[in-house]
């Protein structure tokens, strides 16, 4: 008897420290999901084809998709499958502050993961990996970033392209005159209607905007690039419980294939609204994130 007893006492206590996550107390932003039975996502209007808006002013695309992914796994993790979700437009400016203060629970979009930007936030997994260039017009003659001393640029507010540019500036010894644009698409028109001779931001984000002119062959993206840079689901710091299901929700589609499903529809596929298609194909830096998912930010 003394020996029955003294194996189920061993068991139960065992059993504190092997319980499954749905039965740990919920802490940070899986707590906040299921106490107020939503969750906000951040995403953005014209970060093509990432996070942008469609025709029926919906917002679409890669990074979207990879989110609803993490959505499904939070639904199933707490148990709630009809879940709220609320989707809320941020900026490149406004997106951290938002995160920061509870309004947004994730942002879906375009956003450089940083070594910087990890003292104010964390990410999840590399979902993609960009140069940033710069696009001219084709008309203009410039072809080097050198080519643009003396002239005006666009680029948009609240974007690693800004101190990268200002960094260009310095080492080259070059001076230009920075107008910021709200969004993508506003720091491309400054470039469409003669306001700059160049738009600076990262390649793909510039292939998106250059798709959706009505004459594409007019612009020209260069093969310069003044820093490769990570993209990841933006989270919020010191958050282990959240940050675990979303590395676990994005690691599984990596590893079933399905990543590749996803990719060729944004970018090898004719996307809304326009029906263009970007003709983009995963480069290694791309596959390598996929094979070996991580969350290391750019120096």
């Amino acid at each position: 008897m003394f020996r029955f007893k003294h194996l189920v006492a061993a068991a139960a206590a065992a059993s504190l420290f092997t319980a499954p996550a749905q039965a740990q107390e919920l802490t940070g932003t899986l707590k906040k999901i299921k106490d107020t039975g939503t969750i906000t996502i951040g995403h953005r209007e014209a970060s093509i084809p990432f996070s942008y808006l469609d025709e029926k002013q919906q917002p679409v695309g890669y990074a979207m998709d990879l989110c609803m992914k993490v959505v499904d796994a939070v639904k199933a993790e707490l148990k709630m499958p009809n879940l709220k979700i609320t989707l809320q437009p941020v900026t490149s400016a406004n997106r951290i502050p938002l995160l920061q203060n509870g309004t947004i629970d994730i942002e879906c979009g375009s956003t450089t993961n940083s070594v910087e930007r990890q003292k104010q936030v964390a990410f999840g997994p590399t979902y993609f990996v960009i140069n940033v260039s710069a696009v001219v017009k084709k008309a203009s003659g410039i072809k080097t970033m050198a080519e643009l001393n003396g002239k005006a640029i666009s680029t948009t507010s609240g974007t690693t392209a800004v101190p990268l540019l200002k960094k260009y500036e310095k080492t080259a010894n070059i001076d230009v005159k920075e107008i910021y644009g709200k969004d993508h698409a506003e720091s491309m028109q400054l470039l469409t209607t003669d306001r700059v001779s160049a738009f600076v931001m990262d390649d793909i984000l510039l292939a998106g905007q250059v798709a959706n002119q009505p004459n594409p062959g007019d612009y020209v993206i260069f093969s310069e690039s003044l820093r490769t840079e990570p993209y990841g689901m933006m989270l919020r710091r010191e958050d282990p419980q959240f940050k675990a299901l979303v590395d676990r929700a994005v690691g599984a589609v990596y590893k079933s294939g399905e990543i590749e499903k996803i990719f060729s529809k944004w970018f090898a596929s004719a996307i809304p609204p326009r029906g263009v298609n970007l003709h983009f194909q995963i480069t290694p830096a791309i596959r390598e994130a996929f094979k070996n998912p991580n969350d290391r930010g750019v120096q």
